[in-house]
């Protein structure tokens, strides 16, 4: 990546000297194998469907943002009586949002709600059924795979991981473990208007799809995940800061850190993880195209200067069934593309909540125009019913880990053009991954 869009500011144009000039600074250079031999694959024990009114006992790890709301939405289905539910348990580093929550989930259910500050402790438990993992993305796949070792089914927040060496890891597990249930988190998989557009496909209403283009921009005054600084929160005292960096290198207290890590690249992989994965994963599901073969990202730092990640991206994307998708983030802009499948005969258009067919000009004769009126849902609370729902019956749910992984081949190649400046390809054969 080329620096002729960033400020003339010496400390960020050594910054991204730097990052370009260190092939490691992702921790994403280099050939990529499907999964690593010194990972463990754990094999957990058998899952049998509950009774039909039998309470789900459920456990949440992960109380920040999105997990508190999370919390609050599912404590909401229980007092709706959507979900026989019961949330037993919680997890959090920071004694103050794990307070917060407990206080929360203990009035509203009128009970006493156990917390803890090592997520493991939560895990050992052998009265859970599932766990809501919505930790920082670089604890989703050691989470997820040591609930899944505990035998819990798990809903994990998207994107499912940080990077594409621990999604494959994920797939791994899950692969081994398929008594279990995972769901990731995207919850633009309940929206039927994709189903409709992937039935439509596969009958040839629209020939063979070649391209395709979505979006997900929106702007800011001030900047993008600039969530405020909790004081309550403090080293030693009320958090373990090394148990929240993990497995990255240790630094000092960084409260900016700490609160905004979608702003880091060490941590989060910006829109491209964070936003665009809402709308690609849907895509990719109606088109059914197989693994990406070859990403380019192009973007930089245009308005948020202070940001580490990029407040504007674009990528493009090629697939094994010959199509090609255009996809476009932005935190600077909320103007984006229209969600769209072009198809030799035809195109699909996905803007509203229907689905609308048009033929191309050519095969006017051969198709008819047509709008197929799709259900308005609450995607998220769907997501996490389906979800549990799987929990109970031992059915398969919406958002598994192998569409996930396709999804995290395009997260993972596209944040490595951006930084690093060439396209990259993944071998669907070989698992592995290399400059194009």
């Amino acid at each position: 990546m080329t620096n002729q869009h960033d400020p003339v500011n010496p400390s960020r144009r050594d910054f991204l000297t730097k990052t370009a000039a260190t092939a490691g600074a992702l921790s994403i250079g280099g050939d990529l194998i499907f999964g690593q031999q010194d990972r463990p694959i754990p094999k957990a024990g058998p899952k049998e469907p509950l009774g039909a009114d039998e309470t789900i006992r459920m456990g949440f790890i992960g109380l920040g943002g999105m997990g508190s709301g999370h919390l609050r939405a599912t404590l909401h289905q229980i007092q709706r009586k959507k979900a026989n539910v019961q949330i037993v348990a919680l997890s959090d580093v920071a004694q103050p949002r794990l307070e917060d929550a407990q206080k929360v989930a203990s009035k509203l259910q009128n009970m006493q709600v156990d917390t803890y500050l090592k997520y493991k402790d939560l895990l050992a438990r052998d009265d859970l059924h599932c766990v809501l993992i919505a930790s920082p993305e670089h604890w989703h796949a050691q989470m997820a795979v040591d609930a899944i070792a505990a035998g819990k089914d798990v809903y994990l927040e998207k994107p499912m991981t940080l990077r594409l060496d621990q999604a494959m890891w994920l797939r791994q597990v899950m692969d081994r473990n398929r008594q279990m249930r995972l769901q990731v988190g995207t919850q633009y998989m309940m929206r039927e208007k994709y189903s409709i557009a992937r039935k439509l496909i596969e009958e040839g209403k629209i020939g063979h799809p070649t391209f395709s283009q979505t979006s997900y921009c929106r702007n800011s005054k001030k900047g993008e995940w600039l969530y405020p600084i909790d004081k309550r929160i403090i080293p030693g005292k009320t958090i373990n800061w090394d148990d929240w960096l993990g497995d990255k290198p240790k630094r000092p207290w960084d409260a900016e850190l700490y609160h905004r890590w979608r702003r880091y690249k060490d941590f989060s992989t910006g829109i491209i993880g964070d936003l665009l994965v809402h709308m690609m994963t849907p895509m990719l599901f109606a088109l059914d195209v197989g693994w990406p073969i070859r990403v380019t990202a192009s973007g930089g730092h245009y308005i948020d200067k202070k940001m580490e990640n990029h407040d504007q991206v674009n990528l493009t994307i090629e697939f094994e069934k010959e199509h090609t998708m255009v996809v476009a983030g932005s935190t600077c802009n909320e103007n984006g593309l229209e969600p769209m499948i072009r198809g030799h005969k035809g195109n699909i258009f996905l803007s509203s909540n229907n689905c609308v067919v048009r033929p191309e000009r050519v095969f006017s004769d051969d198709l008819d125009p047509q709008e197929i009126n799709c259900k308005r849902i609450a995607e998220q609370n769907e997501l996490r019913l389906n979800w549990l729902h799987c929990v109970r019956t031992r059915e398969q749910n919406v958002s598994q880990v192998e569409h996930a992984s396709k999804i995290m081949v395009i997260v993972d190649l596209a944040t490595r053009s951006m930084w690093n400046g060439p396209a990259y390809r993944f071998d669907p054969k070989t698992m592995k991954v290399h400059s194009a």
